[in-house]
């Protein structure tokens, strides 16, 4: 193990070494020519005049070409195998050549190999000469075109790679012609520049590498049999010998050796030859190619393969840039751990990478960080000390991540290191004499873990993490013996917090067996199988038969505690009540309902009351049959709260100076029928006249009533509108109940408006605008629909739409003064209600309640309040867009000049390169990415947002002070300059004539600093037509760089068009995009401040850095930094010439160069969700 600690301490702190990736690997002997193994000279080709020689054009059309029969699949790769097999036999060279001719139709190359020239050039010249051959006007290739063929087609090209390998095993595989020419070309394909060539013959070879494993561990198996054959007859008698036996088996042992051999130098020159140079292609997908084969070689031989020498390679690109070949690294190392006898061997790459591995729990792909943690739980599986405290506890924190996948494989880890049953014969007991379930110590160390990890939010995060792999939070009768042990006579039973820590999750529990769905928040509820739902009915009727014999007790002991019922009182919700019946369990249901009154007469609690109002919504679902005992008790609850809260209003309104023994029941009383109201229908108590009076006299003397009070009572009476809509028949509603319902809500409308303008507690004015909103869109223009309940529309004038965007702006868009004063709960549920009051405003404007242009007030604070509301903006954003496209790019507009004004009035004189001015570009910035990549989708609605911004830069046209000075907002068109992207070629010409047609005759000649936006905002819209020029020009010198070839006359979309009308982008993409082998400067552009990976500035910043003309190729390194992109490398094309290398420049600049050093960075991804 010497070499793998040399190796492997090459390799530090993520930043791989310029030494290691030199190492050429293994020491691998080279296997000769097969001319040379023959004891003769190798024969060399003949050169000739190669310039003379033409490829020639395959057929796309042959129906007969290996590449059409895998492409359409008609016939089985064995059959096609076993065909080309039947041609090498009667003709190796013409087989060979069109072996070789499909692996370049499959490269998407239309020229083809002739005999003459394979045999008389050189692989590299050969290359070279198909290379001219392809199609420029696509980089697209088999392997990557989209659509059920080609991926079909891919599947068929490595099973055809795989079952020719397997076909030729026994006879053609040694016979020294066939390997030997196949792999040297995949070989010289792999080091070419044209990423087609490069892509295709990597899978070739890796597959093909593959297939070579199988066979050398097939030989092995063979040689270790023959070998035990030979050793038990040589130790036999000489007299008992068959005769010539021992002989044949040293003779087959001999062969099967030199064949074991022989596939281990084809292999070795595989991997010398593509592998080591392709695994830091710069091209992801090819790495990882080679990072999920070796995975397969070292598992599937590990007597070649399972040593240093591979492994460092997987354990390097652990540090890849790119997702997927981390993913791929991951995979490979799960088959090895998987195997005890593998992960026995890996002991020293466990201690040298486990960092890294660890590290990756916290990747930011969640598929990568799932197989980490996973792949972690199969390390910790073979030993338990190899991580420390620290490290297992950041795993075990990620039960409670968003991501589901990612939590469920952190609970297969906590599980496994915490939650293991001991094998203990002697099961304790409680005091009743009752034996204590085996899931009691396990359910204790939840209770305690959950407590410690101080996240008591998060409950139904926990459970879903481990609900599949831990049957101990389906144990409801351990749960229940353990919250209804005696703390006073029990030593070891729970305290009141473990006793609320179990409560919580046994309820999270019940809700998961309830429904089998993930909780909110981890992911959008799917369809169960049918296995998942009989599994769900099941648990759902151990739950509910459980649970309806001992709730009524759990409710009795902790019926004082408001915290424990508000979770116990869901769990009625969870049961399946037609069990009450067909279980004979009936006389079960008394007892709960007469609890559940008490707890409702008894708290006061919010959430205890909505539970409970709840509860007994589920209890009273006419579906089953003990609706009517639960309707009883609900009305009985119903009258007593209703003759309360009236006899708690008269005392209230009677008192001349009310004091708290007067305030207290009014305020509690009312809680109570508020929270009920919320569920049942309580206009027959007949409550909406002592509500609108409470509010009415709020309304008239603010100090009359109490806040709480008030808050409470205009939000039932919202609720009491909702109840009376719902009643109405839709068909042929009472005309009186019509009447009554209207005034109503206009007198509830009239009464909330004023509240939310003019009272002084800021509570009162968020309940009244919520009410506000609600309404508006409950008896919006969606009543209309039906002309019977058209009378009921209540349609908000010009300046009541006012008054609730001027509430928005100013109880949402405001900085927090005593942010330093507040704790983190106080600001939390601060932004909470805040967040609450937009989403309703934005609802307006999404249901057209409201104008659109009402939303400028809100787009205008996209970016300067984006952590706490980009979300719901950016929602109402594309909802707009989606809904009225010119309104919301008007919309834009008219929010980007409100900032502009703003700005203005800010000072005497605008300066165009202060902070504020660039904030307003960057939002303009993010407002064009809202409009896609489809410019005719978007084209009216682009053209107008133009015309907008335009009327309103040059108006006024003149600057009153000073008629010689620009337009006063003329330093808009440098922020309107943002959008000019999306319009189309034609849509430019159009827009530039209406600028200048409402432009002063001169005003485009102005060159002064204060005239530079109007000269900005010209020359984008003329790069349409005088960029053709500049465009033409690269084209051509593109052309020229090209092996010398003059560049295609293209023929520019303004010529001979003058016609405007709709195009769609042109179909002219990049020609093939190639890659040099030739190694670049050690030059590494990081990211400006300010611009976050993923953001939409970054997003911006690469597709500002990597445009290319049309008419360029894109030259790259495919042997550079890992994971390097376009925006991080210099456009040039690099030629090698000897030591040295020419780099031209764009700007036609020669350098000459020595070697570059190759540079490896390591790890630079960011970690964490």
């Amino acid at each position: 193990m010497a070499g793998l600690t040399e190796d492997f301490m090459t390799v530090g702190g993520g930043n791989v070494l310029e030494a290691d990736f030199e190492d050429p690997g293994p020491v691998m002997r080279k296997r000769p020519p097969m001319a040379e193994m023959q004891g003769q000279p190798a024969a060399k080709r003949i050169r000739q005049d190669n310039e003379n020689i033409s490829v020639s054009i395959t057929k796309p059309d042959d129906p007969h070409s290996l590449f059409k029969m895998v492409k359409t699949g008609r016939s089985a790769c064995q059959s096609l195998v076993d065909d080309w097999i039947e041609r090498y036999k009667t003709d190796r060279d013409a087989a060979l050549i069109e072996l070789i001719n499909f692996f370049v139709q499959t490269c998407g190359c239309k020229g083809a190999v002739t005999q003459e020239m394979y045999s008389t050039m050189e692989h590299s010249e050969i290359i070279r000469k198909l290379t001219e051959e392809f199609d420029e006007e696509s980089g697209d290739y088999p392997l990557i075109m989209s659509g059920p063929v080609w991926k079909k087609f891919k599947s068929n090209f490595i099973e055809f790679v795989i079952v020719l390998v397997r076909q030729c095993q026994y006879s053609i595989i040694f016979d020294q012609y066939l390997m030997d020419n196949v792999i040297s070309w995949l070989t010289a394909l792999s080091d070419s520049q044209v990423r087609a060539f490069r892509h295709t013959s990597t899978l070739a070879a890796m597959k093909l590498m593959t297939a070579l494993v199988n066979v050398a561990l097939n030989l092995s198996i063979n040689l270790d049999k023959m070998q035990r054959q030979y050793e038990s007859e040589r130790q036999k008698n000489p007299g008992k010998r068959a005769t010539g036996r021992l002989e044949m088996l040293r003779q087959k042992r001999e062969e099967l050796e030199e064949n074991i051999e022989e596939i281990q130098n084809m292999m070795n020159n595989i991997f010398n030859g593509v592998f080591v140079h392709r695994y830091r292609d710069t091209q992801a997908e090819l790495r990882a190619i080679c990072m999920g084969e070796i995975g397969v070689w070292i598992k599937n031989y590990s007597g070649m393969f399972l040593n240093d020498s591979y492994l460092r390679y997987i354990g390097w690109n652990l540090h890849d840039k790119n997702s997927e070949v981390r993913l791929k690294c991951l995979t490979a190392l799960h088959g090895l751990y998987a195997s005890e006898e593998l992960a026995q061997k890996l002991e020293l790459f466990t201690n040298r990478f486990k960092e890294r591995i660890v590290a990756m729990t916290l990747d930011k792909k969640v598929e990568v960080a799932t197989q980490a943690v996973k792949l972690v739980t199969y390390i910790c599986s073979f030993n338990d000390d190899i991580l420390e405290n620290e490290d297992s506890e950041n795993i075990y924190q990620l039960v409670y991540s968003s991501h589901r996948t990612v939590a469920q494989a952190a609970g297969q880890f906590l599980n496994q290191r915490l939650f293991v049953r001991e094998d203990d014969n002697k099961t304790p007991r409680m005091r009743r004499g009752k034996k204590k379930s085996a899931n009691s110590p396990l359910i204790r160390d939840l209770v305690q873990f959950f407590i410690e990890s101080q996240l008591h939010d998060h409950a139904a995060y926990l459970v879903d993490s481990l609900w599949e792999v831990n049957d101990m939070l389906k144990d409801w009768e351990c749960m229940t013996d353990l919250l209804l042990e005696d703390s006073q006579r029990d030593d070891d039973a729970f305290d009141d917090r473990q006793e609320t820590a179990l409560i919580d999750i046994m309820v999270c529990a019940a809700r998961q067996a309830h429904d089998g769905q993930p909780p909110v928040g981890r992911g959008q509820p799917r369809k169960l199988t049918g296995r998942e739902r009989t599994t769900v009915l099941d648990d759902k009727m151990k739950l509910t038969t459980h649970f309806i014999q001992t709730l009524p007790n759990l409710l009795a002991k902790y019926s004082v505690d408001a915290e424990k019922m508000a979770n116990l009182l869901l769990l009625p919700q969870y049961f399946d009540l037609e069990i009450y019946t067909t279980g004979r369990l009936e006389k079960h249901l008394e007892p709960l309902l007469q609890m559940m009154s008490e707890i409702v007469e008894k708290h006061t609690d919010q959430e205890v009351l909505k539970t409970a109002a709840k509860t007994f919504e589920a209890l009273c679902n006419e579906e089953f049959a003990i609706h009517s005992k639960a309707d009883i008790a609900r009305s009985t609850l119903i009258d007593t709260l209703s003759e309360r809260f009236k006899k708690s209003w008269n005392d209230f309104a009677e008192a001349e100076d009310p004091d708290d023994e007067d305030i207290f029941p009014l305020i509690t009383s009312l809680k109570r029928v508020a929270a009920f109201y919320a569920c049942h229908d309580m206009t027959p108590w007949e409550l909406y006249d002592y509500l609108f009076l409470i509010a009415k006299t709020g309304r008239e003397n603010h100090t009359a009533i109490p806040e709480e009070v008030l808050s409470l009572a205009i939000g039932s009476l919202q609720l009491a509108l909702m109840w009376e809509l719902a009643k109405l028949d839709e068909n042929s509603p009472l005309k009186e109940h019509m009447k009554r319902l209207r005034k109503r809500l206009i007198d509830v409308m009239e009464v909330c408006f004023y509240l939310m303008s003019h009272h002084p507690s800021a509570e009162v004015r968020e309940f009244a605008f919520i009410d506000v909103g609600d309404l508006l869109i409950v008896f919006g223009k969606q009543l209309a629909h039906n002309a019977v309940m058209a009378p009921l529309v209540y349609v908000a004038e010009s300046h009541l739409q006012a008054q609730l965007s001027g509430f928005i702006s100013e109880h949402v868009f405001i900085l927090d003064d005593q942010a330093g004063e507040e704790d983190d709960a106080q600001k939390i549920e601060l932004l909470h209600r805040r967040r609450n009051m937009l989403a309703v405003f934005c609802k307006l404007i999404i249901f057209n309640v409201i104008k659109v242009k009402a939303a400028a007030d809100v787009f205008k604070h996209y970016l300067k309040y984006y952590n706490d509301y980009g979300d719901i903006i950016k929602a109402t954003l594309a909802k707009t867009n989606e809904n009225d496209k010119v309104g919301c790019a008007k919309t834009i507009i008219l929010s980007l000049a409100l900032l502009f004004k703003e700005l203005q009035d800010n000072g005497d004189s605008l300066d165009r390169t202060c902070d504020l001015f660039n904030a307003i570009k960057d939002l303009a910035r993010s407002f064009s990415l809202m409009f896609g990549l489809d410019q005719i989708k978007s084209r009216d609605a682009i053209a107008t947002l133009h015309k907008e911004g335009i009327i309103f830069s040059i108006n006024p046209i003149e600057d009153p002070s000073d008629p010689s000075a620009p337009p006063p907002n003329l330093a808009f068109l440098e922020i309107l300059s943002e959008f000019s992207n999306k319009l189309m070629k034609q849509d430019k010409k159009t827009v530039l004539t209406y600028l200048d047609k409402h432009l002063k005759p001169g005003m485009t000649g102005h060159r002064e600093e204060e005239w530079l936006p109007l000269q900005t905002y010209r020359n984008n819209l003329l790069y349409g037509e005088d960029g053709r020029n500049l465009r033409g020009h690269r084209q051509m010198m593109a052309g020229r760089r090209r092996r010398g070839r003059p560049a295609k006359h293209r023929r520019s979309d303004d010529e001979g068009d003058d016609v405007l009308r709709p195009q769609t982008p042109g179909s002219g993409m990049k020609g093939p995009v190639m890659a040099s082998t030739a190694v670049k400067s050690n030059r590494v552009l990081r990211r400006p401040p300010g611009s976050e990976e993923g953001s939409e500035k970054d997003f911006e910043r690469r597709r500002q850095a990597i445009t290319v003309d049309a008419g360029e190729p894109l030259i790259e390194d495919s042997e550079s930094e890992q994971g390097s992109t376009g925006d991080e490398q210099e456009e040039m094309e690099v030629w090698r010439e000897g030591q040295h290398q020419r780099i031209v420049l764009n700007d036609g600049m020669f350098a000459e160069t020595g070697d570059i050093p190759e540079i490896h960075e390591g790890d630079d991804m960011d970690h964490g969700f």
